[in-house]
């Protein structure tokens, strides 16, 4: 079997010309195999799955494409016609889900002589005709006709707005006190001695860390939970309103109960049950954790009674470095951007077999370094890594799919997105880097499939956090951080360091989940029954979830992007974590590279994709089922 080729992508400046062509150009295939499998009318169960494997990869291909497109172009010009390419892409797709006659096609056939994979996607297909309201009467179908494409005009003016809200603060250099020297050569003052920070992740999370001037810190907090404020409140609310009529027309209670059907939890209820199940589990040391920083915070406020989340991060800082001799400021001098890069693909080709061969390919911008990535010297997929900030960019961290893999026919390629500086990295953004990788790795060993539907990260949506946060652990290992991460002197991290960031970072775990519990009992609630006042929600929410108030005339949900492509499953990160804490609990801590588990849980997880349910991965490569045991037991230490 020949090996295909990776995508070849036009240069910076014919971009516009290939993204119409690219995503029109699959969509008019896929199209013409529509026509045919109507005209052919195969009753053989294989014959018709190959047909639909075909034309979803041609949709694949076409909307991955776009999605690319929209969120890392730096031309305005190609992001507006990659997002009108995925409002016809999505049309296409809503068309195919309703057509009657494409369903009976596949309803018909008999597939009790399919292997186990076959077998699964017909299934699948068929769940999929059913969710999308295939049975329902002429005018149910097109009213959801109508509201698929109205939603994602609501879901990509959302992102647009928090994309272009980036927002600045001008401020005196003094009002900069305690600000790394290196971030502060890179912030030169402007004519009217004023310095710009902008909320943008390398300025403002470096300031709300470093920054001990209250009010700048203040300022830039209110400014981060403002972005996209107004507008986006208006988007959000009709977001949720489309949403919620889409779940009613198809029978069910609300847009929760729909969209949680087809993850490993089962229903909207059960999101509540899990959400008030963490928060209690963690009630007692976010308690703990916040009174440390509150009576640290008195020592410089005396008289002082709460603490909110303009002055979480500076203090536990400080409490870090107090009581935990953790100097962020000496530690991130062990973390140039390059040496982490080059680190992280050692590290993670030591891990999975992999290596990554560096190839000067033509991308949307001369940021991104893109990889083969090689498996026995033979190469199975592509990658690109787009780590800095610019203008019109996403504005996160995220992978994106440019090609889902298909075993023989196209090698699957993913896209890392996120907004790095180019100088010393907090430790905290070289692990988000690594759980970012994650996904990255689970797209290209999981995209050596027979059918697209089950490529790469195709697994059920609550599970897609656990490989990536299990990688996290790797950046928190003395030995695995020696291989890269040495200072301007090539001086190595020294493990005791690596040892009280370990202790340092588990104060605050408990806070941390409550924050985390809030976002996502938010994220529920807003899709159970859409409030008239979405701010009044955020504020009710957070009192009885997160242990730090509310900041008066902050909209934070105007900015919460995953709101969008997570709408009511944001618990699914902390769902994952729970997974992802038994999962490494196969590992022995004292070699996280020993090969015999570490080749299991590539083989038995990430390479299998989408091709069996997740607990079912999981439960292959432990041994058993997976439980909370592990989650609880760390949180608890």
């Amino acid at each position: 079997m020949t090996t295909p080729e990776p995508l070849t992508l036009p240069a910076p400046a014919d971009t516009l010309d290939w993204i119409r062509s690219r995503c029109d150009g699959q969509l008019d295939r896929a199209r013409e195999l529509v026509t045919q499998l109507r005209a052919d009318r195969p009753t053989d169960a294989l014959a018709v799955l190959n047909a639909w494997n075909d034309i979803e990869i041609a949709v694949s291909n076409a909307a991955a494409a776009a999605s690319v497109s929209s969120q890392t172009n730096p031309h305005e010009a190609v992001r507006d016609a990659a997002d009108e390419a995925e409002q016809r892409i999505d049309a296409f797709h809503t068309e195919l889900a309703l057509d009657r006659e494409l369903f009976e096609i596949v309803s018909a056939v008999d597939g009790s002589g399919l292997d186990a994979d076959a077998s699964r996607l017909l299934e699948r297909v068929l769940r999929d005709f059913r969710r999308a309201g295939v049975d329902r009467d002429e005018a149910t179908r097109s009213r959801l006709r109508e509201l698929a494409q109205e939603e994602l005009q609501a879901s990509q003016e959302f992102s647009r707005n928090i994309r272009a809200g980036v927002r600045t603060i001008r401020v005196r250099p003094e009002e900069l006190a305690g600000m790394p020297s290196d971030w502060m050569a890179a912030h030169e003052p402007d004519d009217d001695g004023l310095i710009a920070v902008s909320t943008d992740y390398p300025d403002s999370v470096p300031l709300a860390t470093y920054c001990s001037v209250a009010s700048t810190r203040r300022s830039m907090t209110h400014e981060r939970q403002n972005i996209a404020w107004p507008e986006n409140d208006a988007v959000l609310h009709r977001l949720l309103t489309l949403r919620a009529e889409h779940a009613r027309l198809l029978g069910y209670a609300n847009w929760a109960d729909y969209d949680a059907e087809v993850k490993m939890i089962g229903d909207g209820r059960a999101i509540g049950t899990f959400i008030d199940r963490i928060a209690d589990a963690a009630a007692d040391a976010a308690q703990r954790d916040k009174r440390v920083l509150l009576q640290r915070l008195q020592q410089d406020v005396p008289g002082a009674t709460d603490i909110d989340t303009a002055d979480v991060p500076y203090y536990s800082e400080l409490v870090r470095k107090e009581q935990f001799a953790v100097d962020a400021q000496l530690t991130r001098t062990f973390f140039a951007f390059e040496k982490v890069r080059q680190g992280l693909l050692d590290v993670t080709g030591r891990l999975f077999g992999l290596s990554w061969q560096r190839v000067d390919a033509s991308t949307w911008h001369e940021d991104v370094a893109s990889y083969d990535v090689l498996r026995d010297g033979e190469r199975i997929g592509r990658i690109h890594l787009d780590l800095h900030p610019r203008e019109g960019k996403y504005k996160h961290a995220a992978q994106f799919d440019l090609v889902s893999g298909v075993r023989g026919r196209q090698l699957p390629e993913g896209v890392l997105v996120c907004n790095f500086g180019t100088g010393l990295m907090e430790h905290s953004q070289v692990v988000t880097l690594f759980h970012e990788f994650g996904h990255l790795i689970h797209h290209v060993l999981g995209g050596d499939q027979q059918w697209v539907r089950f490529s790469g990260v195709a697994t059920e949506w609550d599970f897609v956090e656990a490989p990536s946060q299990m990688l996290e652990e790797w950046a928190w290992d003395a030995a695995v951080l020696a291989t890269f991460a040495t200072n301007e002197a090539g001086e190595v991290i020294p493990a005791d360091l690596v040892e009280r960031m370990r202790t340092a970072d588990d104060f605050g775990k408990g806070f941390h989940a409550r924050t985390q519990m809030f976002y996502a009992a938010l994220s529920l609630r807003i899709h159970e029954q859409v409030p008239d006042d979405l701010t009044t929600t955020v504020r009710e929410t957070q009192a009885q979830y997160s242990v730090f108030p509310y900041i008066d005339d902050t909209h934070f949900h105007c900015a919460f992007g995953h709101l969008d492509g997570y709408s009511s499953g944001y618990y699914t990160y902390m769902w994952s974590l729970v997974i992802a804490k038994d999962m490494f609990s196969a590992f022995d801590r004292a070699d996280l590279f020993a090969p015999d588990v570490a080749s299991r849980y590539r083989d038995r997880v990430l390479a299998r994709g989408g091709s069996g349910d997740a607990a079912d991965l999981v439960a292959d490569f432990l041994g058993r089922p997976y439980t909370f045991d592990a989650y609880a037991a760390w949180l608890a230490e």
